[in-house]
């Protein structure tokens, strides 16, 4: 992920651009970084000729977009109409307890991030989460604690060999 100090060469794709392009700027900046930061959307402003609130006031707009940067492991749980006829909710409720984060919150060490989306499109597999970007199927709140489990000791080993 870059950082957001240096989205000059997402901004130099959009020459001349208009307000017509902030959404797709938005987009670009939040795919290369996780999230748009209060320093990008400033930057994305000065670009179009836009006050920085008009930028957020479009952001916030869309649930697509995150403004605090995404955990080491960004989980997603559908809660789209097969998954949650099949139990999302639990789902996510065993999730918030577990990581003691709720949706839309990242951990305090930052290993961990919740979201909640509409639909993943793998509905003949609900219920379904993704851990950034990994689809895990008819998952369960006992399977949801092996996933956990396994990103807990993948990320412990990085905090370990970065030590």
């Amino acid at each position: 992920m870059g950082t957001p100090a240096d989205i000059q060469e997402i901004l130099a794709r959009h020459p001349r651009a208009g307000r017509d392009s902030l959404v797709a700027i938005l987009q670009e900046v939040q795919e290369r970084d996780g999230y748009v930061s209060e320093a990008a959307a400033a930057q994305i402003g000065a670009h179009l000729g836009l006050a920085t609130s008009k930028v957020f006031g479009v952001a916030t707009f869309y649930n697509q977009f995150r403004f605090t940067p995404p955990g080491r492991c960004h989980i997603q749980v559908c809660r789209g109409t097969a998954c949650h006829v099949n139990n999302s909710a639990e789902i996510l409720a065993a999730l918030e307890r577990e990581l003691e984060i709720k949706a839309g919150q990242t951990t305090r060490n930052g290993d961990f991030s919740l979201e909640v989306v509409a639909c993943i499109g793998a509905c003949g597999q609900a219920p379904v989460i993704t851990t950034n970007g990994e689809f895990h199927a008819k998952m369960t709140p006992k399977r949801m604690r092996r996933v956990l489990a396994q990103w807990r000791k993948q990320l412990e080993a990085k905090h370990d060999r970065a030590q």
